[in-house]
């Protein structure tokens, strides 16, 4: 990136439109491409209608693209929120699908005026408080139940098993059982994505891939005439086979109504004097605030231009979005990171690349309801099952390991415990593990949660921010907030001579915004670490003042 480059920053509102229009409509028609099939496919895994993804991607492009305080991100629903939502239609529901639903989007409606008031009371840094080894822990176990969940799908088979645990334990079944013209379907379009996500070629790699695999899916559900219900024999002569007889049919394809407006529900707030609903509130507000920082941090680091979010006024205007989208049927969206790091590669320059997806997806769901009905559900679930390895991908172990033992032990242990019981428990009992190990080196437990600093200008130019005592994720929210606010184009010193504690997430915090801080304009060097004695030879792990 060249200085000349970053000085001319795109022009914003009206004026941007009017100056970056054809770049913002080429990577919103992109975009739109890549967001239509994952749209379908996360709200039918959620356990919702598949239209509840589109209307919840309408309104993230629409609507929310005008308000909030971000320029690249891509506002829809998203695979991360697949499990907290499947599991508050179950919970809800007791075995009602529908009711279930409704009931869901009351739990979205509250949870969105939540996150609304977290954005607007300036709350977007209490994401701070997470470890980031919880968090990549959470997000592997997401991806671990996506992929336990969607398999069955893909091959062509209902899983009978209604804990997690059972539905993982029954794959080798459904391998057994598989339908041969469903699943090839499914296995075709997952090898389509590896396959693409390895090609180098630039002109290639402009085709999205999600495209690419319902196209496929289309051709072969019509060749396979899923369109009408019959049975058909696979391999008759091979006596290896325990069964040469299947069926196949319309239920194999996405079920959606002819018309848009019948795809409109309306939410249900007649259990919202029970634990389970505020249970769902909780984790659906939680998670969903989490993941739209996380992201919209993320993506800022992707943006060309280096422009910095507003995340409190990006969270409350996400916050309005599932307002909107939990009254009339939607899911709840966040800001998606794979979604905007396309928008970004198409050469996307404002939010109205964000605005142009959400109206495409707009026209298309109006002019040809039918054709999404011909799209294989085998073909959507290997999109989810690719988008599950995404997120719990061997990668994601090594990197983690690569920070240290402690570090992917806390990763391990979320993991574990976010399969063994639920989302919440399981991240919670990834902190209480984070915790007993900072304190088994020597955390005092009065300053678990208030850390020791203070700032110091040496002249008009020069600040000096020196940490003492325990720099930890649950105590590092004070400096978090300064530093938010902090001066542009200045010399900082990040002095932490008289740390005796630092953990890997105040780390690699204070090391991005060093990075950050630099390539701004400004100068910012972290000192005072000779003293110290890391846990691993990862230049971001945890570490403590060397007793002298």
């Amino acid at each position: 990136m060249t200085t000349s480059f970053s000085a001319t920053l795109p022009k914003t509102g009206l004026p941007g439109l009017i100056e970056n229009w054809r770049s913002d409509l080429l990577s919103g028609f992109l975009v739109f491409l890549i967001a239509l099939p994952l749209c379908l496919g996360i709200a039918m895994a959620s356990g919702f209608p598949p239209m509840s993804g589109i209307i919840t991607a309408i309104i993230g492009g629409v609507v929310v693209s005008r308000i909030n305080g971000s320029y690249v991100t891509i506002n829809g629903p998203a695979a991360g929120l697949i499990v907290v939502i499947v599991d508050a239609v179950q919970a809800l529901g007791q075995g009602d699908a529908m009711a279930g639903y409704r009931y869901t989007l009351a739990a979205i409606v509250i949870a969105s005026v939540l996150q609304v008031l977290l954005g607007v009371f300036k709350a977007g840094k209490l994401s701070a408080f997470f470890p980031s080894s919880v968090v990549h822990g959470m997000l592997a176990a997401i991806g671990i139940i996506i992929m336990a969940k969607q398999i069955h799908t893909l091959l062509g088979v209902k899983p009978e098993a209604k804990s997690l645990l059972g539905t993982i334990a029954e794959i080798p079944h459904s391998l057994m059982d598989m339908n041969p013209e469903v699943s090839l379907i499914g296995l075709l379009g997952l090898l389509l994505l590896i396959l693409w996500s390895v090609i180098k070629h630039p002109t290639l790699k402009m085709i999205p891939a999600p495209l690419l695999v319902v196209l496929l899916g289309l051709a072969l559900g019509q060749y396979f005439d899923l369109d009408h219900i019959h049975q058909y024999l696979f391999l008759p002569d091979a006596a290896i086979l325990p069964h040469h007889e299947f069926s196949v049919g319309p239920s194999f394809l996405v079920a959606v109504p002819e018309h848009f407006l019948a795809g409109f529900y309306l939410p249900d707030f007649g259990k919202i004097a029970t634990g389970e609903f505020w249970l769902a509130v909780l984790t659906i507000w939680l998670v969903g605030s989490l993941e739209s920082l996380l992201s919209a941090s993320a993506v800022d680091k992707l943006d060309p231009y280096k422009r910095s979010s507003n995340l409190n006024r990006d969270l409350t205007a996400v916050g309005i979005g599932n307002v909107i989208a939990g009254m009339c049927g939607g899911l709840p969206m966040i800001a998606e990171i794979v979604r905007s790091s396309a928008n970004i590669n198409n050469g996307a320059k404002t939010g109205w690349a964000n605005f142009f997806h959400g109206l495409f997806l707009l026209i298309f769901v109006a002019l040809f309801p039918k054709l999404i009905h011909e799209i294989p559900l085998s073909a959507l679930a290997a999109l989810l099952v690719f988008t599950g390895f995404r997120l719990a991908s061997p990668k994601e172990f090594a990197k983690t390991l690569a920070v240290g033992v402690d570090n992917f032990a806390v990763f391990v242990i979320t993991i574990l415990g976010v399969l063994a019981t639920d989302l919440l428990v399981g991240v919670a009992i990834g902190i209480a593990v984070e915790l007993a190990i900072h304190v088994s080196r020597g955390l005092k437990l009065r300053n678990a949660f208030s850390m020791a600093f203070h700032v110091h200008q040496t002249d008009a130019d020069t600040h000096h921010i020196e940490v003492s005592g325990a720099a930890v994720f649950s105590n590092f929210i004070t400096l978090k907030s300064l530093l938010a606010d902090f001066p542009a184009r200045k010399t900082v010193f990040f002095d932490l001579t008289e740390a005796n504690l630092i953990d890997h997430t105040v780390m690699e915090f204070i090391h991005h915004f060093a990075e950050d801080y630099n390539q701004a304009g400004g100068r910012c060097q972290i000192v005072g670490l000779d003293d110290h004695e890391s846990y691993s030879d990862h230049h971001l792990a945890a570490r403590r003042k060397i007793a002298l």
